[in-house]
Parts: C-alpha cells; structure tokens; sequence
C-alpha cells in the first residue's frame, strides 16, 4: 500500500547521488561509520548506500539535532516532497545545519549528516529545494513522527501595551511619535513616556470593537448614496481627497486614525482607512454603481434598506472575496510598479482572498490572535498565496536600484504579510468581522531596512500597525462559522454610576478606549471620569445609525443600581423624538403648470398609485416610478421634458 507521503516524481536515493561530484561522495562517506577506500564514483555510491541501510540508518538518525530531525520530518511529510527554508523558519524560527567550517581554518565547507538526509535538488540546489529520497523515506518510516501544525498566536487577554524590541532608541519627554487616542479620537499626549527597559519600549495599544460600527456605517452608507451626497471619480470609481473627508464625519467614532495622523518625519500619512474602503466595498457587492459624477444606489442597493443589516455585511464579504475590480495591494502605495505592464504580472486577488479565508476560519471566536504570529502560522502551515508573479516589476523610490526582484526584497513579510495587513485592517475590520488592537504604522519594527530606497520612511504601509485581531460573533456569521449572528456581549470592568441629573460618573476601574469613545459619542465629557447626556448628541448618533438601545445597555451593564426615573423617561423621550421624521429616500419633485392639471392628475387611476400630491401643484414620484408616470402623462396627453 502506498504511503500518503509517496510521491513518484521524487528521485530515489541512487538517482540523488549520481548529481554529486566525486568530491561531495567523499564528503558524505566521510559521515558514515565506513572503512571502505573506494574512490571511483560508482564504488563511492554504493558505499553511501550501504551505510544508510538497516540499523545503521537508525544510529545516524541519533546524531542529528533537534532541528535537523524536525527538517527532515517536514520534509517527508510536505505535500511536494522539498524542504522549505522560509517555511521551517516561521514555524520553528530557526533553520537546520546543513553544513560547517572545515577545520583548522581552512577556506571551505564540509557537509553535516543531515546532508545524508535531505539531498540537493541538483548539483548546485539550494538548501531550501532539498528532498529526501523516496526509498529512504520508506526506511525512516517507522522512526520519523508526521510533525505537528504550527498552533495559533492565541493570546488570552489584550496587553494595555505593545512590547516593541529596539535596537537603540530613547524616547524623549515630548516626542512626538508617541501619541495615542483619546476623548473624541484626535490625538493626545500620554502623561508619561513608554516604559523602556532593556531595549524594549511599551507602546500603548488602540483597540477597537468594530461590530456596532459597521452595522451602523452601512446604513449611513446607503442613506448617503441614496441622497446622492457620495461624489467618486468616473475613472477610479473612488472618493476624492474632499469626499473622503466627508465620509470620516459620518462614520460611527470616525476611522482607525485621525485624518490628520502623519508620522514623526511629515512625509509619511496614514490617510483614510474605513472611509476608503466603503465606497469600494458598495460597488463591489453591486449595492452602488456611478450615475454621471456620483454614486447611486442600484435596485439590489435600495433593497437593502429594507434587510437587516448583518445580512447585507455577509453578503458583502462574500462579494468582496471574488471580487476582480479592485486590488487591496495597491494601497500599499510605497511599492510602485503595480500598474501599466507590472499588472499584468500581479497574481488574481480572488486566490489570495481565498487562501486567507480559510485561515481566518481557524481562528476562535473571540481570542485574540497576534497578527505577526497569524503571519507565519500561514506560512508555516503552508497557507500560501503570492503578490506577483515577477518581483523585478515592483519597486521603491527606483524602478532598478529599489527593485524588490533582488533576493530578500521580495520575502513573505514585505509582499504577503503586508497585503494581509491590508485586506484584514481595511476590508474585515471595516465590515466588522474582526476587532483589532494596533498602534500607530511608524512604532511597529522596522522590518523592512534592508530595501534600497527606505531610509526616509517611518512605514512601508499603513497597515503595519496591526498588532493583535480577534473574530467577533458577526465576523463567524459572514464567514459562514455561525447559521445565526448573536452579539457580542463582552464583560464590563468599570462600574459607573448615572444620576438623575443625567450625569454618568466614575465609581471604580478606568474606562477603556472603547467605553471612552461610546460615551463622547452620546454624552459631552465635562471632566476625565464625568459626562452628561446629551440630546443634541444622542440624535446625531441616531442620524449615523446607532441605537438607543445600545446606549442603554451600556450603561445598565456598568450602573449595578439601575437606570433613574428621570433618565429612563429622557432616553424613551429621545427615542421617540429621534424617530418622528423617516428617510424614505430621494423622490423627483414634479411641478403642474397649473392647479386644474395638477387635479386632473391627483384623480387618475394609474398616476395617483404611483405619486403623491405636495401642495396645489406639485406632486413627488419615486426614481424608478419616472417612466411609469411618463406614461400615465402621456395617456392624459401631456408630457414632461428631461432635465427639468
């Protein structure tokens, strides 16, 4: 019966010594326990064969180290049948010996016994294209164990700080690329400098539960291209720099970072994030499409309106995920050469989406994963995907010099990891699959120093500060994990206290990013642990899609004495008053010449079904209702010019 790691197009081991030359034969049979003097090639062979045979295969088993035993075990048990260099490196972060320093000093190598094991794919191969012969697999049968999968960076609570290794650095009182997020979300000064202690520096952590704020973009999303306020170019299908600025407004606790966010150097800008990626995620899901210089809602986009909004989000992601129009990769915008002939050498989105899918499906619900560790956790277990197809097409600062062509400009962490960053921070996050916890793009490590051209970048993407996500409850119903979405109903810390004067105060504990930023988004903060309820506030809430209900279970959740009478009547008169007026969407105003028209219509079978009278004479009719009162116009004989 044939093993499952047999593989017919692997060479045999006779076959894998006839590449060496003389010399290398010499080489290996000096590792074995022989007392043969053959020097012709055909004589060295069978020698080496002789001594990986029996018993003795298993004694030079013993002498290989931990590593080289775990590279071989990988090896056989790799769905090609080669050794993986960068592989191996993710997943035990280090590499086997395949050869040391002749002795004595003498200029040279000399191979370890694990060349016995994994042989070159060719006379010259390199180390990472090595394979174990077929038969010898079938020898080490019974002494090699399947290696296990390299398990998820799981993290059981969320650090306040991110632990950054510097090589030298000291930060200073007052530096500037220091900030965090506070109160209304601009940026503010920690009271104290990051802790640094021996060459680390705790960097404090931005965390944000995405959940509630997608499914309340998405509605002002739509409401927004229905009123036909969302302008994009007809050529990029996307916001200009005014529009965007528009969209960061309205979005639940505005984007991931400030607009004005630049990194310490001023050259380098994060831009936006969530409102970047709506207008594409709309179009691409069919929900939006371009009508002269704005977009509008398509009949599935209006439809939507009337859905509950988790179902949309899934169907989105769906969408998004075999999407062709738009690659994430291109907003990674310091690697140029992505468009004109380069494009045609980039790998098709929908491959990568895919790959990437399925890891994410692996997460837990509601863990934490720290991102560079998801990073090679794919990679280690084989999750591959590639960019491009010719990295001597992409670049930075110079399409020669900065060509990532050259070896170690195009590894997994420059390519893979950062269109990773890009898809889960600006598309997952945004939709409110995940939660993530990240830090400003110029404190992650500078990982990527070996470029030509980089000296005066704080960041290579936006995206590198990415630093832990987790799958939320909406996130395991867009992808498929949950038939059903339950909310998320994550555990209050600090205790507050709500007056009847509809003051909320601070009884215990410190409030979290996120509990700082709901509350400025219903109450005015009047000191660091004291807010008041406002109406004017909590109807803009409402107007961006938020919930009463939402801000009422927050504060039952923290107030253990209950909601006072005086508050529970404001926030159900606020309720109602929030809700008196609907937006039933664009309608086209029509105005009669005069009133007997305007009666003779209001009075018409058809026409009165399909429009409703506004003042003496003028009458409001639905978009897609336009053609059908044409033709109720006509039949009474009058007609209406286009454009008016």
């Amino acid at each position: 019966m044939a093993r499952e790691y047999d593989n017919p197009e692997i060479p045999i081991l006779r076959d894998a010594l006839e590449l060496l030359t003389v010399d290398k034969l010499k080489d290996l049979l000096k590792l074995l326990p022989s007392e043969s003097k053959a020097t012709r090639k055909a004589d060295l062979i069978v020698a080496v064969e002789h001594g990986l045979s029996g018993e003795k295969l298993k004694a030079l088993w013993g002498k290989l180290d931990e590593t080289q035993q775990l590279a071989v075990a990988e090896t056989i048990y790799s769905s090609d049948g080669y050794f993986n260099a960068s592989r191996f490196k993710a997943k035990y972060d280090a590499l086997p010996v395949f050869k040391t320093e002749k002795e004595g000093g003498r200029y040279g190598s000399v191979p370890t016994v694990l060349r016995l094991f994994i042989h070159p794919a060719s006379l010259y191969g390199s180390e990472a294209s090595g394979y174990v012969p077929e038969d010898l697999k079938r020898r080490l049968a019974t002494l090699v164990k399947k290696p296990t999968a390299s398990p998820l960076p799981l993290v059981e609570e969320l650090p306040d700080y991110y632990a950054r290794e510097d090589e030298e650095h000291e930060w200073q009182e007052g530096d500037p690329s220091i900030t965090l997020i506070a109160g209304n979300g601009v940026n503010a000064m920690p009271t104290q400098p990051p802790k640094v202690d021996d060459n680390t520096a705790e960097i404090p952590l931005f965390r944000r539960d995405t959940e509630a704020d997608a499914l309340a973009e998405l509605t002002v999303m739509l409401r927004l291209i229905d009123q036909g306020k969302l302008a994009v170019s007809d050529k990029t299908y996307l916001p200009g720099a005014a529009a965007l600025r528009e969209l960061d407004s309205l979005l639940s606790r505005e984007d991931f970072y400030p607009p004005e966010a630049t990194s310490p150097n001023d050259i380098d800008q994060i831009g936006p994030i969530k409102a970047f990626a709506w207008p594409l995620l709309l179009q691409t899901a069919g929900l939006a499409e371009l009508h002269g210089k704005k977009l509008a809602l398509t009949k599935t986009g209006r439809a939507a309106l009337g859905k509950p909004a988790t179902e949309t989000l899934r169907g989105i992601w769906q969408r998004w995920l075999k999407g062709k129009q738009f690659d994430e990769f291109n907003r990674v915008d310091a690697i140029k050469g992505q468009t004109g002939k380069g494009k045609r050498s980039m790998t098709a989105v929908a491959g990568r989406r895919v790959v990437i899918e399925a890891s994410l499906k692996q997460c837990p619900l509601g863990t934490w994963v720290k991102f560079e560790g998801f990073s090679r956790y794919m990679k280690a277990n084989g999750h591959d995907f590639e960019v491009t197809r010719d990295p001597w097409s992409l670049y930075i600062a110079h399409v020669e010099y900065g060509s990532l062509g050259y070896a170690g400009f195009h590894d997994w962490h420059i390519l893979q990891k950062r269109y990773l960053a890009c898809l889960l921070f600006e598309y997952a996050a945004t939709l409110g699959l995940i939660d993530v916890a990240y830090v400003e793009p110029w404190e992650a490590e500078w990982d990527f120093g070996q470029l030509w051209g980089v000296d005066d970048r704080d960041f290579l993407s936006r995206y590198d500060g990415l630093r832990y996500f987790r799958l939320n409850p909406l996130g395991a119903y867009c992808l498929g994990l949950a038939d059903t979405y339950q909310p998320s109903r994550p555990q209050a810390k600090t205790v507050l206290q709500v007056l009847p004067s509809l003051h909320i105060s601070v009884v215990s504990g410190i409030p979290t990013q996120e509990e700082g930023l709901f509350l400025d988004a219903w109450a005015e903060r009047n000191s660091e642990n004291l807010w008041r309820l406002d109406r004017g506030k909590i109807l803009e809430a409402v107007e961006r899609g938020q919930r009463i209900a939402e801000l009422r279970d927050f504060l039952t959740a923290r107030d253990q004495q209950g909601l006072p009478e005086t508050v529970e009547g404001f926030l159900a008169l606020t309720n109602q008053q929030a809700n008196a007026l609907k937006n039933t969407g664009t309608v086209l105003l029509i105005e009669c010449q005069d009133a007997s028209i305007a009666e003779l219509i209001a009075k018409h079978e058809q026409a009165k079904l399909i429009c409703q009278r506004v003042g003496p004479t003028h009458f409001a009719v639905k978009p897609d209702a336009e053609e059908r009162f044409r033709q109720a116009m006509h039949s009474l004989g009058y007609g209406m010019p286009r454009g008016n």
